[in-house]
């Protein structure tokens, strides 16, 4: 069993809503909607029907197309073809992968209002037009969105509770941890990194500590999603499969903006601009765009042609990165586990951030500006969050750090503009010239 946050969250609806509201988990493909669904359900109802969208039978789906006139039959049928006797306010009925047949999604509407038992959807890629387009959404459908595990969770799943108080105590009061303790968590981290947050791939690891069937996994998910660009993405599949590809080679560069000219001499942005949108809707991505004026807005002056393509699940990028060899030619397994990332590997602590920020809450933007005339305008910062009504720069660092000049044009720039600079790097907890160091693992409290 694996603990999920999200479990809270379902429990705080179910509390709030009251019967008012059905709630829709949203989220990537295998990343345990299903799971924890089914595992709400079980634990805090008399009783619950789950109904698979992706693999269920004629008879059910003619009941939703052709039967729902007439509730009180239409719930005697699903209860007697599930065998579940279904209880008012005690039990709840599940549309497991409900974009598959949208049909059932539009019915919230008609079934919260009715009232007589609670109603929770899972779903991928949820937002796509396909999915959509011959629906009204309804607005008695809350959304929670669901990441793969973050490293509180995983920390958690490998039985290593006991470091997360402690974590949060030290961030708080911006102590150190202490050599013995920091260098344990960060290769707890090291591990997460390379397995991921996807949780057969966790649980592929937990079982004997083993990367190699741990990959495996990701190997698996990673033709999944490529199966699903070519059902879902019909029409442009082969351009999102090109940009997907490519994600692991660009964010390689040293400055990790996606260059579309990789795609193809003269291809440009807005010949890609869906395939950039259907992954990120997809959840299979997380696109960081440039704010081009730094302020609390950011998405007031976002740049959407420019833009960092990161992988939703940083486990998966490591086996992106070698999908075409085989596990014991992934050399990046060892220049992580050893630490001995080169600057091109630092990208996967790069992306580790963007992933536990987003799990965090925060839409990602980064700054850049190119400027040969005066260097002093000349600069590159990772991210960008806003923190009580400021921005705060957040700086990423793989290995030892020696200099951070585009932090410090950025400070002397925006310095009324600033809240926190941040630092994330390998080392422990420190506080110098007014910038915070902190530990890559503490990305999870910004």
């Amino acid at each position: 069993m694996l603990k999920r946050k999200i479990y809270d969250k379902l429990i705080a609806w179910k509390k709030k809503s009251n019967g008012q509201t059905a709630v829709l988990i949203d989220g990537a493909r295998r990343v345990g909607k299903s799971y924890i669904a089914e595992m709400f359900a079980k634990n805090e109802y008399k009783s619950y029907i789950m109904i698979d969208f992706g693999n269920t039978s004629r008879e059910i789906l003619d009941l939703f197309e052709n039967e729902t006139t007439e509730l009180d039959l239409f719930f005697g049928k699903l209860s007697a073809y599930y065998s579940s006797i279904l209880y008012p306010r005690e039990s709840i009925i599940i549309f497991d992968e409900v974009q598959q047949f949208p049909r059932a999604r539009q019915l919230i509407k008609y079934l919260v209002a009715d009232g007589r038992y609670d109603y929770l959807e899972t779903g991928s890629l949820i937002r796509l037009k396909k999915n959509t387009q011959d629906i009204i959404i309804p607005s008695e459908e809350e959304h929670l969105e669901m990441f793969p595990l973050d490293f509180e969770e995983f920390l958690s799943a490998i039985g290593n509770d006991a470091s997360i108080p402690l974590m949060k105590s030290c961030f708080e009061n911006r102590v150190p941890l202490g050599p013995a303790v920091h260098r344990k968590i960060m290769n707890d981290f090291r591990q997460y990194v390379l397995v991921g947050g996807m949780p057969q791939s966790v649980l592929a690891y937990r079982d004997g500590k083993n990367f190699e069937a741990a990959d495996e996994v990701k190997r698996s998910i990673l033709n999944l999603y490529r199966e699903d660009v070519t059902k879902f993405a019909s029409g442009y599949e082969e351009k999102v499969l090109s940009v997907f590809d490519n994600i692991p080679g660009q964010l390689s560069k040293k400055e990790k903006k996606y260059r579309f000219n990789s795609l193809g001499n003269t291809a440009r942005f807005r010949e890609y601009e869906d395939s950039f949108v259907w992954l990120a809707e997809a959840m299979i991505v997380n696109t960081c765009f440039n704010a081009t004026d730094p302020n609390v807005g950011l998405a007031l002056s976002a740049d959407y042609s420019k833009q960092k393509c990161y992988m939703a699940d940083t486990g998966l990028l490591v086996t992106h990165a070698f999908m075409d060899s085989s596990f014991t030619n992934n050399d990046l397994y060892k220049a992580i586990l050893f630490n001995k990332l080169d600057v091109n590997e630092g990208m996967i602590m790069e992306n580790a951030v963007a992933q536990m920020l987003r799990c965090r809450g925060h839409k990602l933007y980064f700054y850049s500006r190119s400027d040969n005339i005066n260097r002093e305008n000349h600069m590159e910062i990772d991210f960008l969050i806003s923190e009580n009504k400021k921005i705060s720069p957040v700086e990423v660092k793989s290995g030892d750090y020696r200099f951070h000049s585009s932090l410090d044009k950025f400070r002397r720039k925006f310095s009324g503009k600033i809240r926190n600079p941040y630092v994330l790097y390998s080392k422990d907890l420190m506080k110098k010239d007014g910038i915070l160091y902190l530990p890559l693992y503490m990305a999870m409290f910004l």
